[in-house]
């Protein structure tokens, strides 16, 4: 019989100098790493069990702890690394598949930190925005290609539902149950104040959010978790989810150790079940099936709320968001390959999917050259990291950005991918009571209110740099944009020039 030993992938430095046994370590871990020894009149240490979640060091009052990763390797082989040993040394044994969470860790290309920014100098004058005007709202959804007069000739104002964003950002899905109560008060709050809009993501919304309706954007995946007339009438717009850019192609994955009574109530599904939605929609198997879908949901609601369909960023999205744009939809949201999930099997993570970069270009290029781009507003996510990241999107032809990961990191998140596991310390991705309370909400909003009011101002900044005034003049305007070290072929799909030239 093979004996797989797996070292831990971390080690918890203590420095006994400094250690005072308070015991905060032990109390503070969800994974319990930490234990006192009363023989030993010690505290020890399970490496096994630790995530890197940084709890521990951060809240450790001598600073005597540190978490470093192991230095054991198996010999090395540049076709097999370490962690694929260990993966099918793991599957060898459980025939199970691997789950992770978060967004995609391989070293590919950003191709956010491939492109520069222009600037005005002399002939375009640039602007400063601490003086002068500088416009960052923006509206999704549908626009008038003319402008229509009635029988008595004044402008009929009735047009296509919108939805108004004091500045282009929302908060991306996360489904409640993928996180915790009060990480989607702290999301629902904070867009409430800054007028934008936050994602339940499938999990339907709990029964204390009703009232944030107004800046809720509701979601409908195919396991239809959740949905329910007033579910539906309670949101300021609605997202059909056919596609994640963590895993496109398969459904969402809730393990049953986050589905309490309370998750259990919104979601309408049983307590204690893994709540897996099926890959496709059973109702939708063309173009055609998903126009009567979006326009069920419009008759539903009285055709007053935008339609947003959310797919992820693939190999042919161009064409499929073409056929989107011509199906009613008067928004599409497009997820890149970096995006982050609560649960995914590992491969679909990270080996399927594009960079959002491509294809947000492609789309909005494709959607040009047919005439149709005003028919529907452009939103992507996938490792928007920052302001940079949103001007670079919003000049490839974004109208705004999801954000997910960012916002999850101002809530204090720090990146340990082990969401599945439902103990996340910070409070976050688990629906424990002991750790959801740990992350207060009244904290967290403001938090998420101090980091978009920031992004807003550099997102200001750079475009008065540019000589730009209005996130309307940025839109698409690839002129602003250069390239470096990037090939011809990516240069054309991007429709960038390299720099210098």
């Amino acid at each position: 019989m093979a004996i797989n030993y797996f070292y831990p992938d971390y080690e918890v430095i203590r420095n006994e100098k400094k250690c005072i046994k308070c015991k905060a370590c032990v109390r503070q871990c969800a994974n319990e790493v930490h234990a006192y020894d009363e023989e030993l009149d010690c505290l020890v240490s399970d490496d096994a069990s630790c995530v890197d979640c940084q709890r521990c060091v951060s809240l450790c009052p001598t600073r005597a702890l540190k978490i470093v990763e192991t230095d054991n390797t198996f010999k090395k082989n540049a076709n097999w690394p370490q962690a694929m040993i260990t993966d099918a040394y793991r599957q060898a044994g459980t025939g199970g598949v691997l789950l992770s969470s978060m967004g995609n860790p391989q070293p590919y290309p950003v191709y956010w930190d491939k492109m520069l920014i222009n600037a005005s100098q002399v002939t375009n004058p640039s602007i400063d925005p601490l003086r002068e005007p500088m416009e960052t709202q923006t509206f999704l959804g549908k626009k008038p290609r003319t402008i229509k007069f009635d029988s008595e000739g004044n402008i009929v104002s009735e047009t296509y539902p919108n939805l108004k964003l004091s500045i282009p950002i929302m908060f991306s899905a996360m489904s409640y149950g993928s996180i915790s109560k009060n990480a989607h008060e702290s999301l629902a709050r904070a867009a409430t104040e800054l007028g934008i809009y936050y994602n339940t993501g499938e999990g339907g919304l709990h029964q204390d959010f009703y009232q944030y309706g107004a800046n809720t954007i509701v979601q409908v995946a195919s396991g239809r978790f959740g949905v329910h007339k007033k579910y539906l009438e309670a949101g300021a717009a609605i997202e059909i989810k056919m596609g994640q850019g963590a895993k496109p192609g398969i459904g969402g994955h809730l393990p049953g150790t986050k589905v309490g009574e309370d998750v259990s109530r919104t979601r309408m599904i049983p307590r204690g079940t893994d709540a897996i939605s099926p890959a496709p929609h059973h109702d939708i198997y063309s173009i055609e099936d998903l126009r009567q879908l979006i326009f069920s949901l419009k008759e539903a609601t009285d055709y007053k709320k935008p339609v947003i369909v959310k797919i992820a960023a693939v190999h042919n999205v161009a064409a499929i968001a073409s056929g989107i744009a011509r199906s009613g939809a008067d928004i599409i949201a497009i997820d890149g390959y970096r995006g982050g999930t609560g649960a995914a099997p590992t491969r679909i993570r990270d080996n399927v999917g594009i960079p959002i970069e491509l294809a947000l270009a492609s789309v909005d290029q494709r959607l040009r050259d047919e005439g149709i781009r005003n028919d529907v507003s452009v939103v992507v996510g996938g490792s928007v990291r920052n302001a940079g990241d949103i001007v670079k999107a919003i000049a490839l032809g974004a109208d705004a950005v999801y954000i997910g990961t960012a916002a999850l990191l101002a809530l204090g998140c720090h990146l340990c991918r082990s969401c599945h596991g439902a103990k996340c310390n910070w409070g976050i991705a688990t629906q424990r009571p002991d750790l959801v309370k740990r992350l207060n909400p009244e904290i967290g909003y403001k938090r998420l209110v101090n980091l978009l009011h920031a992004w807003d101002h550099e997102v200001k900044e750079m475009m008065g740099g540019m000589g730009i005034n209005s996130i309307e003049s940025l839109r698409g305007n690839r002129l602003m944009l250069r390239g470096i070290g990037l090939t011809e072929k990516e240069l054309d799909i991007l429709g960038i020039s390299h720099a210098g030239e």
